[in-house]
């Protein structure tokens, strides 16, 4: 991919970045990968966001089946493990056997792989069609227990849940390709896997999953991993971010040499599903800490609308309030207009005082804020009279009554005229603020 990355001019970290995307996305088209990426400006984890956004908005009822992360299948990188027979005389004669048989040995692989090729064109093989890989799964499951009775406990699922489990769980894989029709396979089955510290020890470390390639499924996967001898068993962990072949152990082996190459493989590999754990909690905490700085802020960010909404209306109260005064001021004043304007009209209807005589008297009218009036009245003015006349002046109440010194009475308004409420010249009467 180098070559490939160096056309498009992308960088190592880019690169990198891709590759992330890819394994925690499940994407497999790289161009589709670069070109989010790229829309983001290469922020990854606005990025996954996104995509994760998109995922969590379709219905889940169409997924009938997990799908298969995507494996790395570096054959160069990987440990490949091979039971190679007894060796020949050495010398220059067993070294001249090795050459011989190791360029037999690529010619036939590669003739081989060809004549598998074209034979895939003309003829038709059932293993190639769809079927159900969990019942391929269960079925050589149920089929192993019945022919061998000790073994690793059997993930009862599909290869593509496993890979799945083992990603999730950030354990190892352990994938187990059966075949009846190899010579080393019944005895593989009795000794090796029925080994009680093989089995322990598999049950411990890895999940373990099987299936015959003579099925749908179990054929699949043989084609990918690219065995060529059974029993094949290959470990599958978490390696720079994606589901890698770690390493291939074919044709058949003792218990002993078995375990020798689990822990090599396990021990090899165990740091980096560590690195993996450690980069897992730390997105954990990063995302806990981000989820508790958001809620953090949208509390504050809450805290602070609540304060700007009583801000807000409290400010309108105050308008509100403010208004309402001035409402009230200007009612207030329209009022005493008003009255001015009334006590003006009623000073011009007062009838005139008379000049003087026997049937007039001088009457002596105190103010509430003891300011004194003197008028005088004929005997047939009325009450009413007299009450318009202190509501002329400017310094009366509005709503007022009068009353008599000694003994005290209250005037009522009205068309009795002043002789008959007993009024004498020199009376002295009190205006009473009826409001105060």
């Amino acid at each position: 991919m180098d070559l490939e990355d160096n056309a498009l001019g992308l960088t190592q970290d880019q690169t990198d970045k891709i590759l992330q995307f890819q394994d925690l996305t499940g994407i497999e088209d790289m161009s589709i990968c670069r070109d989010v990426l790229q829309r983001h400006q290469w922020d990854l984890e606005v990025a996954i966001q996104e995509q994760l956004n998109i995922r969590e908005g379709r219905p889940s009822v169409f997924a009938t089946e997990a799908r298969a992360p995507p494996v790395v299948h570096d054959h160069i990188a990987q440990q490949v493990f091979t039971e190679e027979p007894p060796e020949g005389p050495g010398g220059v004669r067993g070294l001249i056997r090795y050459v011989v048989n190791l360029v037999v040995s690529m010619c036939y692989s590669t003739i081989s792989s060809v004549l598998n090729l074209l034979l895939s064109f003309v003829r038709n093989d059932d293993r190639r069609l769809a079927t159900d890989p969990l019942a391929d799964v269960m079925n050589f499951i149920s089929s192993y227990q019945t022919k061998f009775n000790a073994h690793p406990v059997f993930y009862q699922g599909t290869y593509a849940q496993a890979l799945n489990d083992a990603k999730n769980e950030l354990r190892f894989l352990i994938v187990y390709l059966h075949s009846d029709s190899a010579p080393e396979t019944q005895n593989f089955c009795r000794t090796t896997l029925a080994d009680p510290e093989v089995v322990q020890y598999i049950n411990t470390h890895a999940l373990f999953w099987g299936c015959s390639v003579e099925s749908g499924e179990g054929w699949r996967v043989a084609q990918s991993v690219g065995g060529r001898r059974y029993p094949l068993l290959c470990v599958v962990c978490v390696r720079e971010h994606r589901m890698t072949v770690v390493a291939r152990s074919e044709g058949a082996c003792s218990a002993e040499i078995l375990m020798q190459r689990l822990r090599q493989v396990v021990s090899e590999n165990e740091g980096h599903l560590a690195a993996a754990r450690a980069d897992r909690v730390e997105r954990e905490v990063t995302a806990r800490l981000r989820a508790a700085q958001d809620e953090a802020y949208a509390e504050s960010l809450a805290a602070d609308q609540e304060k700007e909404r009583r801000k807000a209306a409290a400010r309108e109260l105050e308008q509100l309030q403010q208004q309402q005064y001035l409402e009230e001021l200007e009612q207030e004043e329209r009022r005493k207009q008003e009255v001015v304007e009334a006590r003006k009209a009623m000073a011009s209807r007062l009838p005139l005082e008379p000049s003087g005589g026997a049937d007039t008297v001088v009457l002596l009218i105190r103010l509430p804020d003891g300011e004194r009036l003197t008028r005088r009245f004929s005997h047939f003015h009325t009450t009413q009279d007299l009450y318009d006349f202190v509501f002329s002046h400017p310094q009366s109440p509005e709503e007022f009554e009068i009353t008599t010194n000694f003994p005290k009475r209250v005037l009522a308004r009205g068309a009795s005229n002043l002789l008959d409420v007993g009024l004498k010249d020199r009376d002295v009467l009190f205006v009473n603020d009826i409001n105060a």
